[in-house]
């Protein structure tokens, strides 16, 4: 259903059950899956792909122009899944040459204000609370979970299943798994509550567990941390994941901030 107030440009693929309130623009080269609704006075411009069934709530803008100085016009997207819910004023830009596009996974949330920029990836199954400021080129793996009024530096990475305090600045990469906070970000234990939640068993978490207390509080380096690791703990997709991710960090991990932080299971 489209309202007689909305403009939808005639090149626009727009799926039949798809609901425009007033007061909306949907621009050429847009397609919007089966039972989306697009709130009133939202912008969409060109390149947007957008999945079935989201929500996405009034001043939203998705695929404007990324801001980047390098940008040159190429043709770029945003791809965003399936309900995936956008709340109020969220900014979404394009891709640049780099990756060419923007993505945010399926079943995302992302609260009032928050920003994503250009070429970025976000998974699967995160919410990004209200005013997040998220840096071009930024991953986000699935799951991942990040505190409002935060800040995330360009080029980061963040680990699936992470936990990130609310007004943080997130300069380094976070890895898989954990809680960080504090100022400057640190590692706070293990997200054990998210990860019981999505039926991690508690033999696994204490495995994680252990992970962590070789890599944060046994005084060796990365490097020797991860060979302590791979020695010590046998192969697992969790262990490998965080092997892997710390391998390639290209800006640096968060740092453990004191000798019980690694028991912090809550």
């Amino acid at each position: 259903m489209t309202q007689p107030l909305a403009y939808i440009h005639p090149e626009a693929i727009i799926a039949q059950n798809v609901v425009v309130e007033p007061f909306t623009t949907i621009d050429k080269d847009v397609e919007i899956g089966e039972g989306t609704w697009i709130g009133p006075n939202v912008t969409i411009m060109a390149g947007a792909r957008i999945g079935k069934n989201c929500r996405i709530f009034p001043g939203a803008v998705i695929a404007a122009q990324p801001q980047d100085l390098k940008f040159a016009g190429e043709r770029t997207t945003v791809h965003i899944g399936d309900n995936t819910v956008i709340r109020e004023c969220v900014t979404v830009n394009r891709g640049t040459v780099d990756r060419l596009k923007t993505v945010i996974g399926s079943n995302c949330l992302l609260m009032a204000y928050v920003h994503v920029a250009h070429d970025c990836v976000i998974g699967d199954n995160c919410i990004l609370a209200n005013t997040v400021q998220v840096a071009g080129h930024v991953e986000i793996g699935d799951y991942a979970i990040i505190g409002g009024s935060s800040a995330i530096h360009q080029f980061v990475r963040v680990g699936q299943h992470a936990m990130i305090s609310g007004g943080s600045l997130i300069r380094k990469d976070v890895p898989p798994f954990v809680k960080a906070g504090r100022e400057p970000l640190s590692y706070a234990g293990i997200n054990s509550i998210g990860l019981r939640r999505r039926g991690f068993s508690d033999q696994k978490i204490s495995e994680i567990q252990q992970l962590y207390r070789l890599l944060f509080m046994s005084g060796l380096n990365n490097a020797a941390a991860l060979e302590q690791i791979e020695l010590e703990l046998a192969p697992s997709p969790e262990r490998d994941e965080v092997v892997n991710f710390i391998r390639n960090s290209g800006r640096g991990v968060i740092k453990g901030y004191g000798r019980g932080s690694a028991s912090g299971g809550e």
